[in-house]
């Protein structure tokens, strides 16, 4: 793979992040709708392992529960595997409840022309 293949799959992850952070703050549950693949497997905090786009699509919807007010991605790193690629980074959430500091490790396939997450953790 050349460099600008490199590049261009690199830009086009970090934009689709980019969405997904303002989508935390939206909020704004059609991006998840598309960007999270229905059988997308999801390792929360206290270490348990679900396919659960139905329950982030729905905590994404308007009105449906306290929301960020603030959301701040560092410590990006975006690893090229082609039709694959692996994002690391530290998030910053802050809404009425808090602010909540977090680990993300994100898995981005490319299927049918389209980038969808099948695997992520939060730590």
């Amino acid at each position: 793979m050349s460099t600008a293949q490199a590049s261009s799959v690199q830009a086009e992850i970090a934009a689709l992040e980019e969405q997904l952070r303002q989508a935390e703050v939206g909020p704004d549950a059609k991006f998840f709708e598309t960007h999270l693949a229905d059988n997308a497997v999801l390792i929360s905090q206290d270490g348990h392992s679900a396919i659960a786009k139905s329950q982030i699509v729905q905590a994404h919807r308007p009105g449906a529960g306290p929301k960020f007010t603030r959301v701040e991605m560092s410590d990006m790193t975006i690893i090229d595997h082609g039709t694959a690629a692996v994002v690391t980074c530290k998030g910053v959430y802050e809404g009425p409840q808090g602010v909540v500091r977090l680990k993300f490790m994100r898995v981005w396939l490319k299927t049918n022309n389209q980038w969808q997450i099948v695997a992520g953790s939060i730590s």
